[in-house]
């Protein structure tokens, strides 16, 4: 479902020397798997994924959703790609506070220009526990409820892939084990590739494989403490 070949990205900040955010990084996520990928801030998360969503141009390399190339598509190409063929899951801070959860979880299938958008969207909020809340504002949700409402609209028009960079950060550690394990099930029964960017190695081991973004560069997770039970399985590229 996503695959990354080559991909270079690199900033010039002055005369000083090049800061390589994304230096050679390949990898694969197929559908119905879900993808950690581990790093410090400043390693080049948030880069990469900015790349996968087409919101940056890499230096090189390829980036294949689906097929789909989405380094060659245009900008209009792109922000439809981003509406249709993929979910980006946003930190609860992105929600405005006066904004009903109805209308909230119903954008995507505005913007599409969808008959009955709100009518459309009430299910999905139903399905992630916020069926009696619909007539709330998002201002009156907890963090956690916050959390499913974003993890709804990115999943409102079915993505194929979904992107979640850092999406537990604000959460306690409960709310936190809850999100992961929804997206992690998700993941599986949508049949949908998933691609965790965070910096908590606790949450990192929530998702079926374990991926380290450390410079720049790719590799094998390399833990500083024992693998906490969470973990699924044995990290590998």
């Amino acid at each position: 479902m996503l695959e990354i070949r080559d991909l270079v990205k690199h900033f010039q900040v002055g005369t000083g020397e090049p800061i390589h955010a994304v230096d050679g990084v390949s990898m694969t996520v197929p559908a119905g798997e879900s993808v950690a990928l581990y790093g410090p801030s400043g390693s080049g998360k948030t880069t990469l994924v900015n790349v996968i969503a087409g919101l940056q141009r890499p230096d090189s390399g390829r980036v294949l959703v689906a097929g789909r190339d989405v380094v060659a598509m245009n900008a209009k190409e792109a922000a439809d790609y981003r509406r249709n063929d993929i979910g980006i899951v946003l930190s609860p801070e992105t929600l405005m506070p006066g904004t009903k959860i109805l209308r909230a979880a119903s954008v995507k299938f505005v913007m599409e220009g969808v008959a009955d958008a709100e009518r459309k969207a009430a299910p999905l909020l139903e399905e992630f526990g916020l069926g009696d809340r619909l007539q709330h504002r998002t201002g009156q949700l907890s963090m956690g409820e916050r959390q499913r409402l974003l993890v709804a609209i990115a999943l409102s028009l079915k993505p194929k892939l979904l992107l979640a960079d850092e999406p537990t950060g604000s959460l306690d550690t409960d709310r936190t084990r809850e999100v992961l394990s929804l997206l992690r099930g998700l993941c599986r029964t949508r049949n949908m590739a998933l691609l965790l960017v965070t910096h908590d190695p606790e949450a990192a081991t929530f998702a079926d494989r374990l991926l380290e973004l450390r410079d720049g560069h790719l590799q094998a997770y390399q833990p500083d403490h024992p693998t906490t039970p969470a973990m699924a399985s044995p990290p590998s590229i």
